[in-house]
């Protein structure tokens, strides 16, 4: 049963679909606003696979963790089969180290996770010839940990059914640049080339443009950009049930279905907003692809894309309501784990405007130790 309230979500990426998928299922009046300039989602590679990461920040992790188990839910609510879809699919991952050391020790840290975090799956190490068993293009002589629980998630198939669902609930898109004024001590007016409008509660999910949208308000904002450039390729291959690929380093390499193969992405923080294509860099980022997998030199290249990343200076997400603003919330600062912390942050976005509980404790992601009043 659908409520009267008027909600607006600024942000079209992986945070603001979810949140507008999960709220038009509540409320009869909400809108979407979403430029669609340099999403984080476009720099997204799509690897789920937290459990295998050695950063030490446990909120992160917990985020991360929860965000990934999070998964099956949002597929089942989208009525998207689990055994057979294109957005999202548990094929395992890959991840490689430069000594066989740092591969026993990552593997007593995913045993241990595994305690807490059952989707894991499967955790092994496995030689070259059992690597290439299940990625054919592999053509070094190391060892790599394999989590059966990874899987591989294609950011922009996931946001557009997110936001069609959204739609087909009742949800309004606009395709625009949004300017966002405190008219009230609980309403919001949001202003765009084609209308003006008042609502009760508003969603900013626009990542590394959060600065440009709360200073008119009078907020700053301790986030920074970070550019990251991915490469599609395609393969004449059937890469269905193939594993993701973690080498030791950024560059990452994911198979799809159809022939779909994803390299990257870079992570550039001197590139701030700017959504250049680099060549330079891009060739780069595939020779090293190569070195790891030599019949990537078959696969033609199909598409580059090149999005915006939001980094806080420590490097930790916040989300909730903005201080001092009533009916105001946001997500930022996710960096490189949107797509797998992204959909959980929505989800738990709508919970808040809604009065339910989150899965989380927001306390533990404060929204005031980023964003502050200009002095």
């Amino acid at each position: 049963m659908t409520q009267t309230k008027r909600v607006a979500v600024i942000g079209g990426g992986i945070v603001g679909a979810t949140a507008a998928f999960y709220l038009s299922k509540k409320y009869d009046d909400v809108d979407i606003y979403d430029d669609g300039m340099g999403q984080a989602t476009s720099a997204a590679a799509g690897i789920i696979c937290p459990w295998l990461s050695q950063r030490r920040n446990k909120e992160w992790y917990e985020l991360a963790s929860k965000g990934a188990a999070f998964y099956p839910q949002l597929m089942h609510d989208l009525n998207e089969p689990l055994s057979d879809s294109d957005i999202y699919q548990q094929v395992g991952t890959l991840v490689f180290k430069k000594k066989p050391s740092l591969l026993k020790k990552l593997e007593q840290i995913a045993l241990k996770r595994r305690e807490t975090a059952p989707e894991i799956g499967d955790i092994a190490l496995l030689s070259p010839k059992e690597i290439k068993a299940k990625f054919p293009l592999y053509g070094l002589e190391e060892s790599a940990l394999f989590a059966s629980g990874g899987a591989r998630v294609d950011g922009s198939l996931l946001t557009k059914k997110l936001i069609d669902q959204a739609i087909f609930n009742g949800a309004r898109h606009y395709s625009e640049k949004v300017i966002l004024s405190h008219s009230h001590p609980s309403e919001y007016v949001i202003r765009s080339t084609t209308q003006t409008k008042t609502y009760d509660a508003v969603v900013l999910a626009v990542g590394a443009w959060l600065p440009e949208l709360l200073n008119p308000l009078g907020l700053e904002v301790d986030i920074r950009p970070q550019k990251g450039q991915l490469i599609q390729l395609h393969l004449q291959e059937d890469m269905s049930k193939w594993p993701v690929i973690m080498p030791d380093g950024e560059k990452d390499i994911i198979p799809f279905s159809n022939g779909k193969i994803i390299v990257g992405a870079t992570h550039e923080n001197d590139g701030g907003y700017d959504l250049t294509p680099t060549k330079e860099k891009l060739e780069l980022m595939l020779a090293e692809a190569i070195e790891l997998a030599p019949g990537l030199k078959n696969a033609s290249i199909t598409s580059i894309r090149v999005g915006t990343r939001a980094y806080t200076s420590d490097f930790a997400p916040f989300f909730g309501a903005v201080p001092n603003y009533p009916n105001l919330f946001t997500a930022s600062g996710l960096g490189s784990s949107g797509l797998t912390s992204g959909p959980l942050i929505g989800r738990m976005l709508s919970q808040i405007i809604s009065g339910e509980p989150t899965d989380l404790p927001l306390s533990d992601y404060p929204v005031e130790q980023y964003i502050k009043k200009i002095q």
